[in-house]
């Protein structure tokens, strides 16, 4: 029993989710969610794990081997992998992408793949064009940068690069390959790079090379010679991990992640760095993260196979009932009926059987071969005028919305769940200084300099300094007097902590100051201290330099004590000009109010300002200092020195000899900071929430900055319950504990019950981390049994209990998110932080999996190009984060707010028009088909078609196809306008209310009576009946072409009641293709071409002489009349009793548009009942307080190379003494 239970453990029971660290799990790509029953472990997934588990020796986990400027060493034979059969290739991708479906080879049996999942379609050559991801891939192979190439760098192409190639790259380069740092043109070769398509931020990180390679490869004569050979772990998709040695010189050297700069980074800060290629192409992690390319159907597309098969059935009982009664006509009477004999002696069993496949070509036509065409045409419209609107363009940047496919546009109406990244789709990721409170005062709102609110909004000047950037938007006057006058010097002493404790780099660019920052707070922060006039200059290994108020002041540096998410604070302490020391901090207001002294006068004035700028959304950070005696800090400098040099535990070491100095700490203030939402996300949001669709914010932020734009962007509001990951964990508990309770041998055969995890009513939002996901999913790393760690089972007895632990782990699990996902859609939002790009398409899978839901994902960022893919639909902004997620979506544009747009209007408009087409497609096919149906009990079930050959030809081409073609193009219930003003109208699309079974059945009905209308008024109106002429006209083409002439008719005027948005090209198209119809059949039914083709055209005068009867014309008129008015009656009666949203809409469309449109609601506040904090504004790691500290940042003049190599040994930078 305890080895079965051990089995079973799936997580550490000791092991507590942490909410501030990424979970790193990224160990399959996402084909895991196409194939979660297998039961073989992915390639991906093996690699990985191997990569991780199996670190010893070392030798035999790093298989992959790369030869500095050595082509030819990578094409040895052992490096070849058999692709198929005897072709064999080099396990070493080149560097040329591919994010498109199909190329020049693989096009047309791919489409014919594709194209036959939808029923019948035989035009699809025709239509398709290969997708525009070619274009942008070929744009993106064909970059440049500079490759060592005969002992010179020449100027590549990006798709050129291989394995092994040394490269240069220059200041804000893209990064071609996943490359070895080898030397840059930064002290200790650092690099600095921007990974925003790789992780979503924008502040800068670094890398740092080997100290052998910075010392021996600065020139180009050194690396065109350079001869190392790397040997490292097999090509994966984790972002964060790596794991390899280099050889070289007789020594090897171990290389981690730091030194590895990955493809989609930008070189920042960096006038050029030289790099070895170790992964290219489809091998770098960028690419493993993608994964592959799906095919996108629609729910309608799948909808319609179904009926199509279902027409088929039809057809062929049809078929095969008509052909049954031709055998018994055959018979009873074909046999003796003399003039009827053909010269063929077959039995009437046989002809009944030829029949069938008779009337299968002559109802063929019940079969919609046009249909796929006309689809397509009005998906290829609909496409064009997402393109085309004007009001999705963003002016801006130049950006025009694009539909990057052509087949999935209905489904934007039917949207359930959207799923969106926070940073650059919610927000600019600009941090703009708003507010702050210094010494128990707010300031920040419209004040002038005498302290007096005003209405009238006027800028703050900043002329007066000369080191303002002209950036700052700041409206409180009375700030600016109180600095400059200096009656409160704690305003002063606030900016100048703004401006000295941070982890800031400094350089000039055209003689103008130049910040880069660890993360866009902090940058916001030292930018806003530089407007108020206190610029921070320049900074050394032990000292800073700050201009206050245009004075020149430089400070000692004596220690840096660097923020961590555990600490959630940083400190400063320097010696000023005078020669006191003070410690200047700033943090998260839930650590610094612990450590503050007891006697704080502006405590409960700080925090009541903190509470307000908390109901404003804005991040917030309280600043606060400490005096400190010289032999205070002699005594606790020489525990920080010890503890900088541990061998062991060194940042558990100085995270304690930092807490005993951060204590008794006199409070100064606090600022808040606006993580600026893209213009229009509330609106946005609001209005698809009022649409029923859920939201869903899926990001790598941290909890605090997600819940703060949670409450921004208004899906989180001061009366959401919130539920946290410690929360839903009990609740799942409980859950599973009560299902396990009620399984047993006749749980199968009990009906599910449908419990509620929280009572109805009341607004609740869910906020989880990865972590806690990973540990409610089950998706952590299972402790294996000492039976499960056998290769093989022993005995036929240890097989069934590893097979039948499988099973119970796996129900397990599937149970377990289904429970997850039935308690996560009972909330209004949910927001999932601190999760992978892996977690991200994982949950968008786990919704569309058990809530068979249409979902909807939108990024901006190569982190979120595996949850676009996945979903339904995904949609990609160009935005600060490259256009990695554009380039794998199937739409795009500019800002988040054109969402609603898409939706809203674009969306339902292409759902309606392509319903009410399907529906009125059907209808006049089955309308047009089934009167061969009826005729066939009247000319002894022979397969005679009742129609002329060249009707039937052109009746699908010419007659009835640009109305209905038109229709799917042009129609709209309501304008735009009031799509967007009425949300609740894109329900109907959700709830498939406008295509679906019952409507297909619906509208085969009504083409089944409307046939039957069409054949039997003109067959009574036939028999019997004398023409003017004293002759009967009840012959078959003159009866033909009145069946045709009111079948024409009446399909036409059907599309006009179908029709709500009415144009000139509507009109024209219906009069015009029943005008066509007449001038056609005059033309064909004419002596002259019958002479010219005497064998094509046999009716010939039929329409001359049918259509001179008076009585003709009026039997055509009552038979559309019969055909068309029961339809105006129940339109009529629906419309007045039982209206549709639309309906209402409509009729008062005239009054709604006079009414105002939507406001955003406005925000009430309650003093001091917000039990929120803003988020805190630090980067998710480190800032750059060790590179400070040691010197390795700062510019120095490099020595020079023959210096460096004579001395033989690396120059070490360590901290100086303070």
């Amino acid at each position: 029993m305890s080895t079965e239970r051990d089995s079973e453990t799936t997580f550490d029971e000791d092991s507590q989710p942490n909410d501030e660290v990424v979970p790193y799990s990224d160990d399959e790509t996402e084909d895991e969610l196409d194939d979660q029953g297998s039961t073989v472990e992915p390639e991906q997934n093996r690699v990985n794990r191997e990569a991780e588990e199996n670190q010893e020796p070392f030798r035999k986990e790093c298989t992959w081997q790369v030869k500095a400027n050595d082509r030819k060493y990578h094409g040895q034979p052992h490096f070849m992998n058999t692709k198929f059969f005897c072709i064999k290739k080099s396990k070493y991708a080149n560097n040329a992408i591919k994010t498109y479906k199909y190329n020049a080879l693989t096009f047309i049996p791919m489409n014919l793949f594709e194209q036959f999942k939808r029923s019948a379609n035989l035009y699809f050559l025709v239509l398709l064009i290969l997708q525009a991801r070619h274009k942008m891939d070929k744009e993106i192979n064909n970059r440049t940068c500079e490759v060592i190439k005969d002992g010179r760098f020449k100027v590549a192409k990006w798709k050129d690069i291989q394995v092994g190639d040394v490269i240069r790259l220059k200041k804000n380069d893209f990064v071609p390959a996943d490359i070895l740092l080898l030397s840059s043109s930064e002290p200790n070769s650092l690099c600095y790079v921007e990974t925003a398509e790789l992780d979503g931020e924008t502040n800068l990180k670094f890398k740092m090379s080997l100290e052998i390679t910075d010392q021996y490869l600065q020139r180009e004569d050194t690396l065109a010679t350079f001869d190392g050979l790397v040997e490292c772990e097999e090509p994966n998709n984790r972002l964060d991990k790596f794991t390899g040695t280099l050889f070289w010189r007789n020594t090897s050297f171990p290389l981690d992640a730091d030194k590895i700069l990955l493809r989609g980074c930008v070189i920042r800060n960096t006038d050029f760095c030289h790099g070895l290629v170790i992964f290219a192409g489809a091998d770098t992690k960028i690419m493993k993260n993608s994964g592959k390319t799906r095919f996108k159907r629609t729910k309608i597309d799948y909808l319609m196979n179904y009926m199509v098969y279902t027409i088929f059935v039809v057809l062929s009982l049809l078929s095969a009932g008509l052909a049954i009664g031709h055998a018994y006509w055959e018979a009873q009477v074909g046999n003796y009926s003399w003039y009827l004999y053909d010269g063929e002696d077959f039995t009437p069993s046989y002809r009944g059987f030829l029949n069938f496949w008779g009337y299968i070509i002559v109802l063929n036509t019940m079969v919609p071969i046009s249909l796929y065409v006309s689809v397509e045409v009005i998906r290829l419209g609909q496409s064009h005028f997402i393109n085309w609107d004007l009001q999705m363009y963003y002016a801006e940047k130049d950006t025009p919305a694009k539909a990057r496919t052509t087949t999935l546009n209905e489904q934007l109406g039917q949207i359930h769940y959207i799923f969106s990244d926070k940073t650059g789709t919610l927000t600019q990721n600009i941090m703009t200084f708003k507010k702050c409170c210094i010494n128990g005062q707010i300031y920040g709102d419209h004040r002038d300099a005498s302290q007096h609110n005003h209405n009238k909004i006027e800028q703050v000047d900043f002329s007066w300094n000369t080191y303002a950037d002209g950036k700052l938007a700041f409206y409180d006057h009375y700030l600016i007097e109180q600095i400059q006058s200096g009656k409160e010097p704690e305003v002063r002493q606030f900016f100048f902590l703004l401006a000295v404790c941070h982890t800031v780099m400094v350089d000039r660019i055209d003689g103008q100051l130049n910040y880069q920052a660890a993360s866009p707070d902090e940058g916001a922060l030292v930018n806003a201290a530089r407007n108020f006039g206190f610029a921070f200059l320049a900074r050394t290994q032990n000292t800073i330099t700050i201009s206050e108020l245009g004075t020149e002041r430089t400070y000692n540096v004596l220690a840096i004590l660097d923020f961590n998410s555990d600490r959630k604070r940083m400190s400063i302490i320097v010696r000023t000009p005078e020669g006191n020391i003070r410690l200047y901090c700033k943090g998260a207001d839930t650590v610094i109010y612990e450590r503050l002294h007891r006697m704080n006068p502006t405590k409960q004035e700080t925090q009541d300002a903190l509470d307000i700028f908390a109901n404003e959304t804005l991040r917030t950070l309280c600043l606060c200092y400490k005096e400190i005696e010289e032999k205070e800090f002699a005594q606790w400098n020489k525990k920080f020195m010890a503890a900088s040099v541990a061998s062991t535990n060194r940042d558990e070491a100085l995270d304690k000899v930092y807490e005993e100095i951060e204590k008794d700490l006199i409070l100064l203030g606090a600022t808040a900071i606006e993580d600026k939402l893209q213009d229009g996300v509330p609106e946005t949001i609001s209005k698809l929430a009022k649409a029923d669709i859920k939201i869903w914010v899926l990001t790598g932020d941290k909890k605090e900055t997600a819940e703060n734009i949670g409450f921004a962007c208004e899906l989180l509001t001061e009366d959401t319950t919130i539920c946290y990951g410690e929360d839903i964990n009990s609740l799942l508990h409980a859950r599973m504990e009560n299902q396990r309770n009620r399984g047993g041998v006749y749980a199968k055969f009990a009906p599910p019950v449908q419990e509620r995890f929280f009572p109805p009513g009341g607004n609740r939002a869910l906020i989880i981390t990865g972590s806690w996901l990973n540990e409610i999913l089950l998706e952590k790393k299972t402790k294996r049994s000492k039976i499960l760690k056998l290769k093989f089972p022993r005995t036929e007895e240890e097989r069934r209990m590893r097979t039948q632990s499988k099973r119970r782990l796996e129900a397990k699990k599937e149970q377990q998110q289904k429970n997850f996902v039935d308690l996560a859609c009972e909330c209004s939002a949910v927001i999932c932080c601190r999760v992978t790009p892996k977690q991200k398409a994982m949950v968008v899978d786990l919704v569309k999996r058990y809530k068979k839901a249409i979902t909807l994902a939108i990024g901006d960022g190569a982190n979120d190009v595996n949850m676009i893919k996945t979903a339904h639909i995904g949609v990609g902004i160009s935005g600060q984060e490259g256009m990695q997620a554009v380039m794998s979506s199937d739409y795009s544009f500019a800002q988040f707010r054109y969402l609603q747009r898409l939706l809203l209007v674009h969306g339902r408009w292409s759902y309606i028009r392509m319903c009410k087409f399907l529906r009125y497609f059907f209808y006049k096919n089955f309308a047009f088909t089934l009167v061969h149906f009826w005729y066939s009990f009247f000319n002894g079930y022979s397969a005679q078609t009742a129609y002329e050959d060249w009707f039937i030809t052109l009746y699908n081409v010419l007659y009835s196809s640009l109305p209905v073609l038109l229709m799917g193009l042009l129609d709209q219930d309501v304008s735009d306008k009031l799509s967007l003003r009425f949300p609740g109208l894109y329900i109907v699309g959700q709830r498939d209310l406008l295509f679906n079974y019952k409507r297909f059945f619906v509208s085969l009905l009504h083409g089944v009576l409307t046939s039957m209308i069409l054949f039997f008024i003109p067959l009574g109106a036939y028999l019997q009946t004398v023409g003017q002429d004293g002759e009967a006209p009840s012959d078959y083409q003159s009866f033909a072409v009145t069946i045709a002439s009111a079948l024409v008719i009446t399909v036409n005027f059907q599309i006009g009641l179908d029709t709500s948005y009415w144009t000139f090209v509507n009109a024209f198209s219906i009069f015009g293709s029943i005008a066509l119809y007449f001038g056609i059949m005059f033309d064909f039914h004419s002596a002259g071409i019958h002479v010219l083709f005497p064998s094509m055209f046999q009716f010939t005068g039929t329409a001359s002489n049918a259509l001179r009867q008076p009585y003709i014309w009026l039997t055509i008129i009552l038979t559309v009349a019969v055909c068309l008015l029961p339809v105006v009656a129940i339109r009529f009666l629906s419309m007045t009793i039982w209206p549709s949203e639309s309906d209402k809409i409509q009729k008062h469309r005239k009054r709604l548009k006079a009414e105002e449109q939507w406001q955003r609601r406005q925000q009430v506040f309650r003093r001091g009942v917000s039990s929120r904090r803003s988020a805190y504004a630090f980067s998710h790691q480190r800032g750059y307080a060790d590179l400070i500290s040691s010197g390795r940042s700062i510019r120095k003049k490099r020595s020079p190379l023959d210096a460096i190599v004579a001395d033989g040994t690396a120059e070490y930078r360590r901290t100086g003494d303070s």
